[in-house]
């Protein structure tokens, strides 16, 4: 198992975090002599929570050891004697072990609705109980990485993104965890020191006001804090009166560390009340006059990419940024589904009276289709297995309307899947959070802006080849035709 600075990224045996409709079906197949059926599963998503444009792979890190660790111990079958389940399942699982295929786009790639995330493709009963897990670990994931990426794309270059968000998490390991996916989606750092210390960072972090309602001035207060950090003074200015207190006691402060030999160069404040824009600029104002136009000022309170937005359209003034709850607990869910594409290598279907939950069948191919002109990501192309495609000219369609279709030319694809276990073997070298950041930021520099747009993005296309749209509709009317019959 991989491990963060001496920290396990699994504090616990996953193996039952299961829904007990998976082990009743797995059950149920080898009762039924279909346990080692080749079945082939699709994580994806319908829809980008929050009507944005993109979502953010994440969960690969935890998906990894939890199939690593995947084994039913006496305590695991001891639950499965007790709930009546038979002695030739509990044998079964007995000597379980994971010994299918993963393949998974990889954690900080943007990604899109309906395509394959991860796919699963093993023994039936394997990639049935897995399941709950896998959507378990990447739902959660993605949640807090897109919350985070959508943050950052709305701040301007060069200012920092901290995330605040602990003790606002549904529980203490989804703390963690948007920590963790917060800094690969590109944050800067975070305060909540247990995610600093598995990443070997330093947490980031100021004051609250109960360490200025704990002495009988503001100004004492602030000034208690300088001598005790004046390398990293930043001063909450908003408990009493952001303009006629806050900022006045800390240009106070600052002025006191200058009489005693303080280094002032990491000064600062912090607002997190009130109209931000308005105070943020008048704040700016008085440190410049004060002579302190090197403090910097760090705004917090609830940020979302769209208050952001609008800050700096009103000419807020700030250097950083503190966002908890839209990282921590972003409005929307991902809502990813797992669902069997391919059973024995026969393509396998569902259908729906609505045309977007329909699923796109078959065990398949995913590509990235890059302008070699503009470096910027044109489509994603599903194919079959078996169809070879160039990169001169290729007719692209929409799996949901054959009558959507497009031309493209003078392009790159990329395989966007990647192996990630083989007949039950890791052949992937996951990498660093540092290393998924600096790749999440290259790649989130090859969507269009107007994909990653706050209001109304554009829709990008994630599309199949003519042979496997066709092959598509083609498993539509079969399927319709014998529940005609």
């Amino acid at each position: 198992m991989k491990i963060y600075n001496g920290y396990e990224r699994l504090p616990r045996n996953y193996t039952l975090l299961s829904d007990e409709y998976e082990f009743t079906m797995a059950n149920g197949y080898l009762v039924n002599g279909k346990e080692n059926d080749e079945a082939v599963f699709d994580v994806f998503f319908r829809k980008v929570p929050n009507e944005g444009g993109y979502a953010i792979m994440a969960g690969l890190d935890k998906i990894i050891p939890y199939i690593e660790n995947l084994k039913f111990g006496e305590r695991e079958l001891d639950y499965f004697r007790r709930k009546g389940y038979s002695n030739e399942f509990i044998n079964y699982l007995k000597n379980f072990k994971f010994t299918g295929d993963i393949y998974a786009i990889p954690d900080g790639t943007p990604v899109f609705p309906n395509e394959p995330l991860l796919t699963v493709k093993a023994p039936l009963i394997e990639a049935q109980i897995v399941e709950t897990a896998i959507l378990s670990i990447i739902n959660g994931a993605m949640e807090h990485a897109t919350g985070a990426r959508r943050i950052i794309e709305a701040t301007p270059k060069g200012v920092g993104v901290m995330e605040f968000g602990a003790r606002r998490a549904d529980g203490s390991e989804a703390a963690i965890d948007a920590s963790i996916y917060g800094i690969m989606a590109g944050c800067v750092g975070t305060s909540n020191i247990i995610a600093a210390d598995m990443l070997n960072l330093k947490a980031m972090g100021t004051m609250a006001h109960s360490f200025i309602e704990s002495y009988e001035t503001e100004l004492e207060a602030f000034k208690a804090y300088a001598k005790a950090y004046p390398n990293n003074c930043i001063l909450l200015v908003d408990t009493i009166d952001t303009l006629r207190s806050g900022v006045p006691n800390a240009i106070k402060t600052f002025k006191y560390m200058e009489e005693i030999g303080l280094n002032l160069d990491h000064i600062g404040v912090r607002i997190d009340s009130g109209d931000l824009a308005y105070l943020s600029k008048e704040t700016r104002k008085m440190l410049d006059e004060a002579g302190f136009a090197q403090a910097k000022i760090c705004l917090s309170n609830g940020l979302t990419d769209k208050t952001i937005e609008s800050l700096v359209l009103q000419g807020a003034k700030f250097d950083s940024l503190g966002v908890g709850d839209n990282i921590s607990k972003p409005n929307g869910r991902m809502g990813c589904v797992y669902k069997e594409v391919a059973l024995n290598g026969e393509p396998k279907i569902k259908l729906s009276n609505d045309v977007i939950k329909i699923v796109n069948p078959d065990f398949k191919k995913l590509y990235r289709a890059y302008s070699k002109k503009t470096g910027y990501a044109i489509a994603d192309v599903m194919t079959r297995q078996s169809e070879e495609i160039n990169g001169r000219e290729l007719v692209i369609v929409s799996p949901t309307n054959m009558l959507k279709r497009s031309t493209i030319t003078n392009f790159e694809l990329v395989k966007l899947q990647k192996p990630i276990f083989i007949s039950g073997k890791l052949v992937y070298d996951d990498p660093s959070i540092s290393e998924k950041k600096d790749y999440c930021n290259k790649q989130m520099d090859t969507i269009y802006p107007e994909i990653k747009r706050i209001e109304k993005p554009a829709e990008y296309y994630v599309d199949g080849t003519e042979e496997y749209v066709e092959f598509k509709h083609e498993m539509i009317k079969k399927y319709k035709s014998l529940v005609r019959r």
